[in-house]
């Protein structure tokens, strides 16, 4: 009953005309800026100036897309981790243009709706991926040194560390593919950090189709979401 009460509380539409009126919008498109570039600039144009713009991306730039949107000032970063219906923290994030006023509506509206916010400036990956995906290309370069096993890496972080699962067996779960698209966008537009590399095995592994769960074959044989084995030879 709650289901069903849920899904008849929502109005499914591909016509972007039926946001014009509405108070807040959550954009969750694929992490692909040109995309985003045209979506938020329709959006500004067609959309009631009251309207608050909020993104999901995980990777890209808040301020980038604010200025797409033509209301920078109206314009926040909420970045839900997945599985949503499971995980209790949403990133809300500010840029030097977002209005106080707006973003304390956003980062209210996150709590009203039985989540955790936690506040962040517009810096690449936020919080979790700031301090998330450098150390899984640490541990990938521990790989492409041959410092340690694959399955020693994992086991250290989890039973050393406390983390659920080690990061190799991580970076398969997310997708290794989606791993190279994060840290291959960083390193083009910050060429500077040195903590935005890309590992040799990772960028082999992708150009050989070997994308981790997804594929059934990266730092692990996978069936389904079944982990196996660690891959004897990663190319």
């Amino acid at each position: 009953e709650d289901a069903d009460a849920a899904l008849g509380s929502i109005n499914f539409t591909t016509d972007l005309s039926a946001l014009v009126d509405t108070d807040f919008i959550v954009e969750a498109v694929i992490e692909n800026i040109d995309l985003k570039e045209t979506l938020y600039t329709t959006l500004g144009k067609e959309c009631d100036p009251r309207t608050i713009f909020a993104s999901n991306t995980s990777s890209l730039s808040i301020m980038e897309m604010a200025q797409f949107s033509g209301r920078p000032d109206k314009f926040v970063g909420v970045h839900f981790f997945n599985p949503v219906q499971i995980m209790k923290l949403v990133e809300v994030i500010r840029t030097h243009e977002t209005d106080p006023e707006v973003f304390a509506r956003a980062h209210a509206w996150v709590s009203e709706i039985g989540k955790v916010p936690v506040s962040c400036g517009d810096t690449p990956g936020f919080i979790v991926n700031r301090l998330l995906v450098p150390a899984l290309m640490q541990a990938m370069l521990m790989v492409d040194r041959n410092d340690a096993s694959i399955k020693d890496i994992d086991i250290s972080m989890q039973l050393g560390a406390g983390h659920p699962m080690g990061p190799l067996h991580l970076a398969d779960y997310i997708g290794l593919d989606t791993c190279v698209f994060i840290v291959e966008g960083w390193t083009a537009k910050y060429p500077d950090e040195p903590a935005f590399i890309v590992p040799r095995c990772l960028k082999a592994m992708v150009e050989a189709g070997y994308l981790g769960r997804k594929s059934g074959r990266g730092f692990y044989h996978w069936e389904g979401d079944k982990r196996g084995d660690p891959v004897e030879s990663l190319t």
